[in-house]
């Protein structure tokens, strides 16, 4: 979600949030509707499923690409790690200048 967010940070310098910046937009009205829309959807997503015997968020090889390996999970995990500091690097940064994401790059 978090490698989704980073790119979709970047989209929408281009997708025009009227100058309000990718934080600016959640206090809009819009924004607020679609955050609560999003978290709601979320959790009855959540809710709907049923915990499974095993180790959290494991879920095997299921398109069948036989990438199921310790070495694998460890990279995406790795993955992982790196773009929620990334999410957590552009909302810095857009909250001490002001400027989104792609505004960052000085372009």
């Amino acid at each position: 979600v978090a490698m989704m967010a980073s790119l979709g940070l970047l989209v929408d310098h281009f997708a025009g949030s009227d100058g309000h910046g990718s934080l600016g937009v959640v206090a809009t009205d819009t924004g607020a509707f679609g955050t609560c829309v999003l978290l709601i959807a979320s959790g009855a997503f959540e809710a709907s499923f049923k915990e499974k015997e095993g180790e959290p968020g494991n879920f095997g090889d299921p398109l069948g690409f036989g990438m199921d390996s310790e070495e694998m999970r460890n990279k995406e995990l790795s993955n992982g790690r790196m773009a929620m500091l990334s999410v957590l690097g552009i909302f810095t940064a857009e909250l001490a200048t002001g400027r989104d994401a792609f505004e960052q790059f000085g372009l």
